[in-house]
Parts: structure tokens; sequence; C-alpha cells
């Protein structure tokens, strides 16, 4: 058997988006803005959900999860992004790589798991709204929640102990800013085919049972709107299932654009800038596709800015 100069990696370099001097404080400040409209939007989501009784439902339930998701996975990625770009040193260390992996890929499968979840949701309500509350109880909507952690977490820890137990003979250079599958693999000097079988098989299959999940429900949810006779009805149906398509289709389209592709067509700096839209841009989006399209967070936001006024009037008036 030929022999190989086999390293034990310690530490790996994201090199990140651009090593130009110009560049990197226009890129920092980008970051910034958005990592913090992703704060404020799904912290707000989550408080607003909370402190509204009137939003304590299963659809909003699942809605608080997809948005404390959101902070988590846009956590994950964002802070060391932002030190890359001002820090000299852009080492993170083989475990820290591994945990970063692990979690994201927890948090991103999790989103795809609770976008099928809300669209039965979806399905319960419209296609069997006099057993809705008896279907969709709390410990029903819990077990869903929690069997969609359970899931996401096997499947990112199966596919990083396979990653992380790669031989790494080459380059400890991550031309990348996060800790993803592709590049680390470009690194390997091992046979990738198990581990790219693995990520493929598992990837898709989540894919696969989350996308039929939606296709069914919406074929129902669908058909059940066409037999309401009034266009009021019909409108007021759809409308309660805009928000949930509209990010369906970005958070899908990027994600299997990304990842479910022959592996001779990645490109680097092409998958740089897609990476960005669904680790930050979709995080960011989210919470102003769900507010601006849907009538009950915008009353609810209505009524929280009416109570804090009314707060902050009866305080003036003691004074």
């Amino acid at each position: 058997m030929a022999e190989r100069n086999f390293t034990i990696m310690t530490e790996f370099i994201l090199l990140g988006f651009t090593d130009n001097p110009r560049l990197q404080p226009v890129l920092f400040t980008v970051f910034l803005l958005i990592y913090l409209l992703i704060l404020t939007g799904n912290i707000g989501m989550v408080t607003l959900i909370w402190i509204d009784s009137r939003l304590h439902t299963p659809m909003y339930f699942f809605l608080s999860n997809l948005s404390l998701l959101d902070i988590g996975y846009s956590s994950v990625i964002a802070p060391r992004t932002l030190m890359a770009f001002v820090a000299e040193t852009k080492t993170i260390s083989f475990t820290g790589c591994a945990i970063q992996f692990f979690f994201f890929g927890t948090a991103v499968s999790c989103e795809a798991c609770l976008l099928g979840v809300m669209a039965y949701d979806r399905f319960i309500a419209i296609c069997n709204p006099l057993l809705y509350t008896a279907i969709m109880s709390k410990p029903f909507c819990k077990l869903l929640v929690a069997a969609s952690y359970l899931t996401s977490s096997v499947n990112a820890a199966v596919q990083a102990s396979f990653l992380f137990n790669l031989s790494f003979c080459r380059s400890n250079n991550i031309n990348h800013f996060f800790c993803d599958m592709p590049p680390i693999l470009k690194l390997s000097c091992s046979d990738t085919r198990v581990i790219d079988l693995i990520h493929f098989s598992l990837s898709t299959a989540l894919a696969l049972i989350t996308i039929v999940t939606i296709l069914v429900s919406y074929t129902y949810i669908l058909v059940a709107i066409l037999r309401i006779n009034s266009a009021e009805g019909r409108h007021k149906a759809f409308s309660t299932c805009a928000s949930h398509l509209t990010a369906v289709t970005v958070f899908y389209g990027t994600v299997i654009f990304m990842y479910l592709r022959p592996s001779s067509k990645y490109s680097m700096e092409e998958d740089k800038i897609i990476s960005v839209f669904y680790t930050l841009a979709i995080p960011m989006l989210n919470p102003l596709i769900y507010s601006l399209r849907n009538k009950e967070v915008k009353e609810a936001c209505k009524r929280a800015v009416y109570r804090e006024n009314s707060l902050v009037g009866k305080g003036l008036a003691s004074v």
C-alpha cells in the first residue's frame, strides 16, 4: 500500500470571502447589519407570540420555534464570520469546526422538518377545522417539535462523525466562511465516496419526506379551497398559507440548489454567495415574510404598540 503523508489536523483556517483589505470593512458592515436584523426580527417575533395570548395557537407555536432556529443557526455562523473580517488570525480548532458543522446541520435540518410540520398544521386547519383543536393538541405539537429536533440532531451527528473521521493530508485552509461539508471534503485525502453517499442519502431522504408532506398537504388544501363558494372565503383560507408557501419556496429552492447537485458542479466562489443567502438572508427574511403577509401578526404588533404606549402614558401621568 502506497504511503501518504497523513497529518493530524488540529485546526483549520477559514479563508472567508476575500483577502482584499478594502472590501473587508464593507463586508463587515453588511454582515453586521444583517445579523442585527436577524436578531431583532426573530427575537421580536418570539416575544410577540409569547406576550399575545391570541397567538397561542399551534401555528404560532411552530413559528416561534422556527424563529428560534433562525437565531440559532445564524448565530453559529455570523459572529465568527464577523471576527474573521477584523481579526488577524482566522483559525478555528478541529473540535470547534466539528461543533459548528453539527449545530448548523441540526438547525437547517430542523427548519426543513418544521416547514413540513407547519404544512401539516395548515392542512388540518383548513381541511378538518372541526377536529383541529383535538388533533393539534399541545402535547402533540410538542411531540412534533421534539421529533424534528431529534431527527435533525441524529442526521447531523451521523454526517459529522463520518466527515471528521476522515484523514486530512492536504492544506488546512477551508475556502469558505464556515465549516461546511463541500470545502472540508476537498481537504481530505481519504476515499470520500462513503461520506458522499451518506450525505446525499440522508439529505435527500429528509428533503423528500418534508417536501412530500408539504406537497400532499397543499394538494388537499387547494382542493378544499376550490370547494369554498365565496371568493372572500377562498381568499381568507389562502392567506393563511401564503406566508408559509413563500418561506418554503425560498428555503427549499436555495438548499436544494446548494446540496442536491453533482459534486462536479461545485464552484466554491459561487457556493459562498449561495451560502450567505441561506445562512443569513433567509433568517432575516422569515420574520418579514410572516409579519408583512400575516394579518394576525400585524394586529398583534398594533396591540403590543398600543399596550406599550398606554403603559408609558400612565407612567407619565403618575409623575
